[in-house]
């Protein structure tokens, strides 16, 4: 089994400069056609699932390696290296920027730039310094509801990360990309996720990054991207007009621009 096979990777795009683009919980690759064609014309996109999503080969799915977001590290770090990459732009929505953040940690010649799109360092309330959304009951009973419920639990979810005045057809097939998931292995990748805490990571690469936040995220409030560009050197925060967490799905076009604008600043071009 290569990497390429177990991580269903696919190269589109042509030019000098590397995209790699991760997704988040609950999403496969496909969840970047609405921006990959804004950058396919002039650079080299890559694009994978995470062991235990979309079609990578879930037999080679560990619980002791998924159980925390350093196995879904390893598998970005294992992409780039099989693929011979490096000083990538690297994209992740949601958990994925933290994923990519652990990575550019352990591997930095890899990254040449971060952009993190809706990301949290943590998704727990953690007053008076930190406040991440959710107290640890309700994240537990977001689980929960996963073992009496799973297509309620996904419906709920999906409208949730989607946001309200959205194409409702995202939020069905966000819905069907979660209740088409594995429930075991998308327990364990829920748990990772929401579970996490990367705050002490924050300050330590010196990777450019965009952060791009939506003025309404209800798994994201807008004091998370204050916290983490107020922690991270050469870190640059974007708040875009949007409701949701999926600003690559609804508002595709304007991040697009923001993105080619910060991939162009620190490339020299």
């Amino acid at each position: 089994m290569t990497i390429a096979s177990r991580n269903n990777v696919k190269v589109i795009g042509s030019g000098h400069k590397t995209i790699v683009m991760a997704h988040g919980f609950g999403c496969d690759q496909n969840m970047w056609r609405f921006l990959t064609p804004s950058f396919t014309s002039d650079y080299r996109i890559v694009l994978f699932d995470y062991v235990g999503s979309g079609r990578s080969d879930a037999n080679s799915f560990k619980v002791e390696r998924y159980s925390n977001l350093d196995g879904y590290a390893q598998d970005v770090i294992e992409v780039c290296e099989a693929l011979d990459l490096r000083d990538v732009l690297f994209i992740g929505h949601s958990v994925s920027a933290m994923i990519g953040l652990i990575a550019a940690i352990r591997a930095p010649a890899l990254f040449g730039q971060l952009v993190m799109v809706c990301p949290s360092p943590s998704f727990l309330n953690d007053p008076p310094d930190y406040m991440g959304g959710f107290e640890h009951e309700d994240l537990e009973e977001l689980l929960a509801l996963m073992d009496r419920n799973y297509i309620g639990w996904a419906h709920y979810l999906a409208s949730a990360v989607i946001g309200t005045g959205n194409d409702e057809a995202l939020i069905a097939e966000l819905s069907g990309n979660f209740c088409s998931t594995d429930p075991l292995l998308a327990k364990t990748f829920a748990r990772a996720t929401f579970f996490a805490d990367c705050r002490s990571l924050l300050p330590e690469t010196s990777h450019p990054t965009l952060i791009l936040q939506s003025e309404t995220d209800s798994l994201a409030p807008l004091s998370v991207g204050s916290y983490m560009q107020a922690r991270m050197p050469g870190s640059r925060l974007e708040v875009v007009r949007a409701s949701g967490h999926c600003l690559h799905m609804t508002h595709a076009a304007e991040i697009a621009e923001i993105i080619r604008g910060f991939s162009d600043q620190h490339s020299g071009l």
